[in-house]
């Protein structure tokens, strides 16, 4: 698409439809660079320290948004409120108009104005469409499940009537909305602005066996507006066998499933996350028990923000503050005033570090004798709370989570994160992070002062120390990434662990279309699952007795969808030798319409019960499509946040009902 675009641009220049560019194309650093300047000058002056602390985090929300823009054609506005920023984030609208007027002057491009400008360019003007239009025979576009509107728009153009276009995608994979891909260009645009194109299903996979394919498409087929096909594996392909685990700790079953396989195999493994956040007890489990592991990104959770944050909390409550160098003090220091934020501008809060760094303890007392009047009413409220917790946990001797616990609720720590954050994502992530080192340190059951013991020794066998694993040692370890880092790839075994409400699907918010979220985070969990060659582990929690009060902690709603049992015993069954199923497969799981079909299309037959849908699980009652309220009727649930959701009756009515109490009301359809 780039290239087509950019041949495009160069020609539109020289026949004076565009104006001239500089030769030199605009780097990422010098996009970046911009990016910072124009955010320091148009962000409210509330989020300046914010910015100055997290340039990196504010540079890539800023470069992101021009390149979001520039996926289509809609205004930097409207793409704004569909992105869902808050309001005080607003400035990104003018940061986008500014860094084009700075482009523009300095003639200069970047690599997305290469389809954005010749794209914008044959839009308006309509000479150009007949310019570019029918010079070709014959255009073949892979991968277009990740097409977006200006590539979608680029083709539309340059095939104009003559050329015969073939376009190969699989919209079940479209996972790339951030990047304005939608599944909608190749179920219904392709077919609707192309002229009746003929379609042809690839429905064999190469990749893995019968039980995945089973799990996929029980799946997959929940989403509305999706082709009705289902993906079948190749009777070539060698056999996948699968496992799902109950379990109330994710990275003790990680470890039992890395401890029964070989090194050779573990360095063959994926552990696919949702959200970065997940990877934080796991890898530091892997740590703890040194098997070899590398990260698809960054440096690892030791080394995060908000576990350097927690660190230097300990070290101030544990009293070690004498042992540091007045260096690593003011570091301490510095780490525990934006932890949360403390109100204060930079170079007054660096002020304070240095005056704080230079006593070896009790640093309660130093706040507390503030004059917090002669602040402003924010800040003297954070650093009086500050004080006052510091005073409650000085010497504490409890276990290291609940020190980590009754600091976060004094202080208020989740509330100033999400007040910073740029995004609602943003904010889950980095709370995710603090809460998923509280849980690792939970299962240690030490105090502050053994809690620091122990994460020294881990730091230094992250860092390839004397008694740890150097990078070398840990190249050929288990892979950890996210999901969305992983299309296109695939591995011989992969473990999914995060199966719950929290991170799959991930928890809607408010402002959230919840029943595209859905769907959006099922083509994700379908994406994971199809990664792998030889083995798949899911991970989800144990089944709850009170699912209603599980809220974010209970088993993902996706587990019932999955038929893991019929789904299990039917790819086993098939994958006996073909002159053993001469006979029906008589199965113990209620049969599904997708079991069928896909029997069916092997030549097998099933016997046993048939039901329509997934067995029911037990899981909350807003999981099911259609219920009954014993008052209104029957209804379809249409969309939900974290403690409600929303009913639309067939009688007419619309009803919001809370979550808690819905077992009292509602039953299943």
């Amino acid at each position: 698409y780039h290239s087509m675009g950019f041949r495009l641009y160069k020609r539109f220049v020289r026949e004076g439809y565009l104006p001239g560019f500089s030769e030199s194309i605009l780097s990422e650093q010098e996009i970046g660079f911009q990016a910072w300047l124009l955010t320091r000058r148009l962000a409210p002056e509330d989020l300046a320290d914010e910015i100055r602390r997290n340039k990196k985090e504010y540079v890539e929300t800023a470069t992101g948004f021009i390149d979001r823009v520039k996926c289509g054609l809609l205004p930097a506005e409207v793409v704004f409120e569909e992105l869902g920023y808050s309001d005080k984030h607003r400035y990104l609208v003018d940061l986008f108009h500014s860094f084009e007027q700075w482009r523009k002057g300095q003639r200069r491009i970047s690599y997305a104005d290469m389809l954005y400008e010749p794209v914008m360019a044959i839009h308006q003007n309509p000479p150009l469409q007949r310019l570019v239009g029918n010079k070709m025979d014959l255009v073949l576009v892979d991968e277009y499940q990740d097409t977006n509107e200006i590539q979608h728009l680029l083709l539309k153009y340059v095939a104009g009537d003559r050329a015969r276009v073939t376009v190969v995608g699989d919209p079940d994979q479209t996972i790339y909305e951030f990047r304005g891909a939608q599944p909608e260009f190749i179920l219904r645009r392709f077919s609707e602005e192309f002229d009746a194109p003929l379609e042809q299903t690839l429905s064999f996979s190469f990749r893995y066996g019968h039980r995945v394919a089973l799990l996929a498409n029980h799946l997959i087929t929940h989403n509305a507006g999706r082709k009705d096909v289902l993906c079948h594996a190749h009777p070539t392909t060698p056999s996948t066998t699968v496992a799902l685990h109950r379990s109330e700790d994710d990275g003790e079953q990680v470890l039992a499933i890395l401890g029964a396989q070989s090194l050779e195999e573990n360095a063959q493994t994926a552990i696919l996350f949702r959200v970065w956040s997940q990877s934080v007890p796991i890898e530091l489990k892997l740590l703890a028990k040194q098997i070899p592991y590398r990260i698809d990104a960054g440096k690892g959770a030791l080394f995060s923000r908000e576990v350097e944050a927690v660190t230097a909390l300990l070290m101030v409550v544990s009293g070690r503050l004498a042992n540091l160098p007045q260096e690593d003090r003011l570091a301490t220091a510095r780490h525990l005033l934006r932890f949360p934020h403390v109100g204060l501008k930079e170079p007054e809060l660096e002020h304070l570090a240095q005056f704080l760094a230079g006593f070896e303890g009790r640093w309660h007392e130093r706040l507390l004798a503030m004059d917090f009047d002669a602040l402003a009413p924010m800040a003297g409220r954070k650093l009086r709370k500050l004080g006052e917790v510091l005073a409650q946990l000085d010497g504490y001797q409890g276990p290291v989570a609940g020190l980590i616990r009754i600091y976060a609720e004094h202080t208020e720590l989740y509330e100033g994160i999400r007040s910073l954050a740029l995004t609602h994502d943003a904010a889950e992530e980095r709370i995710g992070t603090v809460q998923g080192f509280r849980d690792y340190l939970k299962g240690l059951e030490v105090d502050a002062s053994g809690a620091l013991d122990h994460l020294k020794r881990l730091k230094q066998q992250a860092s390839g120390g004397a008694e740890g694993q150097g990078d070398d040692q840990r190249r050929g370890g288990v892979l950890l990434s996210t999901i969305h880092r992983t299309k296109g790839l695939e591995w011989p075994i992969v473990i999914v662990p995060g199966l719950q409400e929290k991170y799959l699907p991930y928890s809607p918010r408010p402002t959230d279309d919840a029943l595209a979220l859905l769907e959006s985070e099922r083509r994700l969990l379908y994406v994971a699952m199809t990664r792998v060659r030889n083995a798949l582990h899911l991970i989800t929690r144990p089944a709850s007795a009170r699912p209603h009060l599980d809220g974010d902690a209970g088993p993902s709603r996706f587990v019932s969808e999955l038929c893991f049992g019929l789904s299990d015993s039917l790819g086993k069954a098939l994958e006996h030798d073909r002159a053993e199923l001469s006979d029906p497969i008589q199965l113990a799981h209620p049969v599904t319409a997708v079991a069928q079909r896909y029997a069916q299309r092997e030549g097998v037959v099933l016997e046993g019960q048939t039901t329509a849908a997934e067995p029911a699980d037990g899981g909350p009652i807003w999981h099911t499509p259609r219920l009954k309220h014993s008052v209104f009727g029957p209804g379809q649930v249409i969309s939900e946040d974290e403690s409600a959701f929303e009913v639309r009756f067939d009688q007419g009515d619309t009803l919001n009902f809370s979550k808690k109490s819905a077992h009292l009301y509602f039953t299943r359809l």
